[in-house]
């Protein structure tokens, strides 16, 4: 966008797709190794100050495995990481894909790593032809007549190696054409055991739901609506959003349902965000989507963002709950969750966070037994030494909340994911360090 002078305004809107933000992303200018491995430590930081312990990596467009990976493994190598991170593997080159899958199904192994950092399997982009990208202010994609057979041939090396997948999809057009590929392959390979799941699924179809849950899978939502909410009912209409996503009957319906927030470049990586839209059913800028049998209770909310997480990342019995025999991740929120008004969930925060029994953030009553964090922010420009980042504007918003003058929603943009832990959380997310 530009202004009346024709200059740059700073704001991209990625028309028709999200690809376009994704390369002009990538065009930026590319920081040091030890500036990058500074930045990563910052944002662990601040994923701690919001109670995160955990996520799941969704990869990310020109996000190259193992090359970007350097930093999160220097980190995990050096025992520095302070987020539990579970990482699939996302193809980057459009009718390569399978060469992709090929590749790593030979040089990674599922599973590989430990509980800080370990593989978790392919996707979310498994071929390019069945990314129907999310952006509400455009049309419907329609995906082309390739995809199926493309798509087949990357599923089923994951299926024959026993990996699980994850598969960006927003519209059921798409989810019920991929699901004709899963079973076509389940046929001949079982998949059923696998940890196999669809990301986002806005439009889903309630026999899209019971198809996935007949072949053993899952669904990970995330709080794009709560972004994007306005501009679908704009184009589509309130009645269409009002089960968008139809949370309530994925639940119904018994099949496996986590909850995140498809962070940092769709939506904000504030988990607290992301729980009071299921709980309110509203939108950022404070338009009502849901009606009440589409909105969540707090404590199921919680348990999406928690105890469903786990099986995600094929951790059931280690993390997710708070009990013997579980990782030692816990936070202590900075008010009552279950109590506090529906209007100040989204302004939680933790003030303490605990990552396998280490305190990894510690602020007000607990802030003695903080380690003050990592070094200070480089490079001398980062705009957190300008700005103060998520946290200052928060604070902000809270003020200027409580003076009652409206205030713009506004949330950030940084890498790419799904969701993240608290309460000894397993986390969903998809990053793109």
């Amino acid at each position: 966008m530009r202004d009346a002078r024709g200059n740059p305004s700073g704001l991209l809107l990625a028309k028709p797709n999200a690809g376009i933000l994704y390369a002009t992303l990538a065009r930026g200018p590319k920081l040091s190794f030890d500036a990058q491995v500074n930045s990563t430590r910052h944002f662990m930081r601040e994923l701690n100050r919001l109670g995160v312990t955990g996520a799941i990596d969704a990869g990310g467009g020109f996000q190259n495995y193992p090359e970007d990976y350097a930093v999160i493994q220097k980190l995990a190598d050096e025992k520095q990481l302070t987020i539990r991170l579970a990482y699939n593997l996302f193809t980057q080159k459009p009718q390569a894909e399978r060469d992709d899958f090929l590749s790593w199904t030979k040089t990674s192994k599922y599973k590989q790593g430990d509980d800080y950092f370990r593989h978790n399997g392919g996707g979310e982009m498994l071929v390019f032809s069945a990314a129907d990208f999310e952006d509400f202010r455009q049309p419907r994609p329609d995906m082309p007549a390739s995809m199926e057979s493309e798509l087949e041939g990357v599923v089923r090396i994951l299926a024959e190696n026993r990996w699980p997948w994850r598969l960006h999809a927003t519209y059921e057009e798409t989810i019920a054409r991929a699901l004709d590929v899963f079973e076509r392959v389940h046929r001949d390979v079982p998949i059923d055991r696998l940890h196999w799941f669809i990301d986002h699924a806005e439009t889903i179809s309630a026999r899209s739901i019971d198809r996935i849950a007949a072949l053993g899978g899952g669904i990970a939502i995330q709080h794009r609506m709560a972004y994007q909410g306005e501009y679908f009912v704009e184009r589509y209409g309130a009645r269409a959003a009002a089960t968008t996503p139809p949370i309530a009957d994925m639940l119904a319906r018994g099949v496996r349902t986590s909850a995140g927030t498809d962070a940092t470049r769709v939506a904000s990586y504030n988990p607290w965000v992301s729980l009071a839209w299921l709980v309110t059913g509203k939108t950022v800028g404070g338009l009502s989507l849901y009606p009440s049998r589409n909105r969540l209770d707090r404590e199921t909310a919680l348990r999406m963002w928690t105890e469903n997480v786990a099986w995600f990342s094929n951790e059931e019995g280690n993390k997710g709950r708070i009990e013997v025999g579980q990782l030692a991740d816990v936070i202590v929120p900075d008010r009552d969750y279950f109590h506090c008004a529906e209007h100040e969930i989204a302004d939680a925060t933790s003030d303490l966070t605990i990552v396998g029994g280490r305190i990894v953030y510690a602020a007000n009553a607990f802030r003695t037994l903080d380690d003050g964090g990592p070094p200070a922010a480089v490079p001398d420009w980062s705009p957190v030494r300008t700005f103060g980042g998520y946290g200052a504007w928060a604070r902000t918003r809270a003020a200027v909340a409580r003076s009652s003058v409206p205030v713009a929603p506004v949330h950030q943009h940084a890498g790419h994911c799904a969701g993240h832990a608290l309460w000894g959380a397993a986390g969903c997310s998809c990053w793109a360090f």
